[in-house]
């Protein structure tokens, strides 16, 4: 699905505002028409990676984003960026900072299934 994701955007990105309204337009038509069932949306469930011994920030973040890999990430990238923020400029300690981001992305995921 990532693949298909970056596709859209890059077809998105070479079309003017009023043509990329056109196609979120057209996109919602279809999910009212053949939306998949929300049951079948919901059991999508985080990937099983375990966290290393010594793993770095960066290497958190992707790991999470491989195990919440249902999740967008955009709408919790202002908070990730500002642990990293933390750990880089001010030194806060790598492990306080992963278990901060595991908390943010279990949250945003019981948020997912909520909706």
């Amino acid at each position: 699905m990532k693949n298909k994701l970056r596709e859209i955007k890059l077809l998105l990105a070479q079309l003017d505002a009023d043509h990329q309204q056109a196609i979120v337009d057209y996109a919602n038509f279809l999910v009212q028409r053949y939306k998949v069932e929300d049951s079948r949306a919901k059991d999508l469930k985080p990937e099983s990676i375990e966290r290393p011994r010594q793993e770095s920030v960066i290497a958190a973040i992707k790991r999470l984003k491989k195990t919440y890999y249902m999740l967008e990430t955009n709408t919790i990238l202002d908070q990730t960026s500002a642990l990293m923020g933390q750990h880089i400029l001010k030194g806060r300690e790598a492990s306080d900072v992963i278990d901060e981001l595991q908390s943010i992305f279990q949250a945003q995921y019981d948020q997912y299934l909520n909706q």
